[in-house]
């Protein structure tokens, strides 16, 4: 069963009310989300490059989903995420950040039902982490060891009020070009120099530990059908096998034949429900050769058989295509 991690207990912990500039800067974010969503639930992509705001007002069961490096950040509601054997959860006083891809399984709660999921994901660029790693002028930190790829911290002004600036962009998208790319970079530093900063250092540092594992990750999700070796990656990356092992479960919460099956069952669900694939082309393509094997773990992830959660889902677009049919209509 997943373990709670130390950045929990904050987080689900009753919370103390923010401080009054952090309030107004919450207010302004709900706003700015509100004002982009336009009060519609789904997610829009706005002008400016990697950066996605979110409106959901009927959250429904957990999501399984593959996160890559991203900032994370909640105006209204909370999110709870599990990977591996570890629980985040996150809230308008904490943001989250993940370094590294990993597999999740992420639920929305709603704080009222007259109060819609509003939040926003930023996209971080490794490549532009690593420059402002190699600055001279950036605040010396500890070298952290490999650790979680994801963490929460507390919010404050440092890191929300850039995110802020950065979506007024949107509504003047002729100052994207010149203004985004400098924002970014600030909301980046006040990420490295903030709270568990250090760990975000660890994926840009040339030759950490955590950096080799981000490159076995890689290889991983391109290989994610074929037969695992783990004597081969740990070799690829220069590491003995038990060193290998041991650094790629503290920086994924899971071992590498863990986090191959969720590569695998994921991608399976991907082209049945996305593509229409077929149970058993869609086994086969991801590296099952037996189809009982791939109906017991798809089971024990997504809580129901192949064919019936394709059929579930089948139904449920059909019904929300129904429903937006006939809202037009009116």
């Amino acid at each position: 069963m997943p373990q709670e991690t130390p950045e929990i207990a904050a987080a689900i912990a009753q919370p103390m009310p923010l401080e009054p500039e952090l309030d107004e800067a919450r207010k302004e974010l709900v706003a700015l989300i509100n004002r982009i969503t336009r009060g519609r639930d789904g997610t829009v992509e706005t002008p400016v490059a990697g950066l996605q705001v979110y409106c959901i007002s009927k959250p429904d069961g957990p999501k399984h989903a593959f996160a890559t490096p991203a900032l994370g950040l909640i105006a209204q509601g909370s999110k709870r995420i599990i990977v591996g054997d570890d629980i985040y959860v996150y809230d308008p006083m904490h943001y989250l950040v993940t370094s590294v891809d990993l597999p999740v399984c992420g639920q929305v709660r709603l704080t009222s039902d007259n109060e819609p999921y509003l939040g926003l994901r930023l996209e971080l660029a490794i490549d532009e982490i690593g420059k402002l790693i190699g600055d001279e002028k950036l605040p010396a930190k500890a070298n952290a060891p490999a650790s979680r790829g994801m963490y929460v911290n507390r919010i404050g002004m440092p890191v929300l009020e850039p995110v802020l600036r950065l979506l007024r962009l949107v509504e003047s998208p002729e100052d994207v070009p010149i203004m985004a790319p400098l924002i970014k970079r600030e909301i980046m530093y006040r990420l490295l120099v903030n709270g568990e900063g250090a760990r975000l250092r660890q994926i840009a540092l040339q030759d950490s530990h955590t950096q080799r594992i981000a490159k076995a990750i890689s290889a991983l999700r391109i290989n994610y059908s074929q037969s695992l070796r783990i004597e081969d990656m740990a070799r690829a990356v220069h590491m003995s096998v038990s060193s290998f092992h041991h650094h790629f479960k503290a920086v994924t919460a899971m071992s590498p034949l863990q986090y191959q099956k969720q590569l695998r069952l994921q991608e399976a669900r991907r082209q049945m429900l996305m593509a229409g694939a077929d149970v058993s082309s869609a086994a086969h393509s991801v590296g099952y050769e037996s189809p009982s094997q791939f109906a017991r773990e798809y089971s024990r992830m997504f809580g129901a058989p192949p064919l019936r959660d394709k059929r579930r889902w089948l139904s449920e677009a059909e019904n929300d295509a129904l429903g937006a049919g006939s809202m037009q209509a009116a």
